[in-house]
């Protein structure tokens, strides 16, 4: 049921949930919750996935915001058994830029919505218009997931993205701290980071990217060759495999995030191996195939 009901919240559209619903409905019951209300009664949502503010686009849109006002309003809720005290849904960039700017009161548009809506639309508000950097793009996946019941699916389809879009932003969330910290800052890309969920010393990789500040075709390209260092030395002949067959390897490693191998015969036969390190990637794989099966 609550799944039913989240998927017609999300059918309404982002639009109607936030204010920027230009139907007549929409336009009144916006002017109705308009107000002007001081700068302080707002407090930021500690469940917004935007966790990285550039000093530099703040301080361009704080100038814009001192020069014309705060021309789009904040979304906000009332904190409950709070006087004067709301929450952000939906704006705290132009908030932040506010404070900067040193505007003392600003407009809002006050709604009631309780903790799952809020946390639902300030994800996906910032999923679908904010520059999330690849680790809080995880992230809001993920929370709306583990609160929602969000199938990946059902995400890839309320917000727009496809499927393996999500299943490889996800991974992101298993790379260690060192090397989410890259992507966070913006020294790593998420094709880079893709290259590096299948590999045995990701940290390692990663440092050596950034270091000669490789791209992410070289980036791919030193994974393949630090997982073939890395295998088994075998006294068999090995046999060179032809384009084709290595891209798509390449191409199933990157959707499942874990290392493929094919074998092809001349006579059509073959085997195609997954490589896992953990019982967790082996559930994941059991888990999407189940789901596809399913569908």
């Amino acid at each position: 049921m609550a799944q039913e009901q989240t998927k017609r919240r999300l059918g309404r559209g982002l639009a109607a949930l936030i204010g920027d619903d230009t139907s007549e409905e929409g336009v009144i019951e916006d002017a109705r919750s308009l107000r002007h209300m001081p700068i302080e009664f707002v407090v930021r949502n500690p469940r917004n996935p935007r966790r990285h503010f550039a000093d530099e686009d703040l301080a361009d849109l704080a100038a814009s915001v001192k020069e014309k006002g705060l021309l789009q309003p904040i979304v906000v809720r009332p904190l409950s058994g709070e006087d004067n005290r709301y929450e952000i849904v939906a704006g705290e960039r132009r908030w932040r830029a506010a404070q900067i700017a040193g505007i003392h009161d600003i407009p809002v548009i006050v709604r009631e919505f309780d903790d799952g809506e809020a946390l639902e639309i300030a994800l996906i508000e910032n999923i679908q218009r904010t520059d999330l950097n690849p680790i809080e793009e995880a992230d809001g996946y993920q929370q709306l997931i583990d609160h929602f019941k969000y199938t990946q699916q059902q995400l890839a389809h309320s917000i727009g993205k496809s499927r393996s879009h999500i299943a490889n932003t996800l991974r992101l969330l298993n790379l260690p701290a060192i090397v989410r910290d890259y992507l966070a800052d913006g020294s790593l890309t998420a094709g880079h980071a893709r290259a590096l969920v299948a590999t045995q010393s990701p940290e390692a990789l990663a440092q050596k990217i950034v270091k000669l500040g490789l791209s992410v075709r070289d980036a791919e390209k030193l994974a393949r060759e630090a997982e073939t260092d890395s295998a088994p030395k075998s006294s068999k002949h090995i046999a060179v495999k032809d384009k084709d067959t290595a891209a798509l390897e390449q191409q199933l490693t990157e959707v499942l995030g874990l290392v493929v191998d094919i074998s092809h015969k001349p006579s059509g036969r073959g085997q195609i191996t997954i490589k896992y390190k953990s019982l967790e990637q082996l559930d994941d794989v059991c888990q999407r195939l189940y789901r596809n099966d399913n569908m």
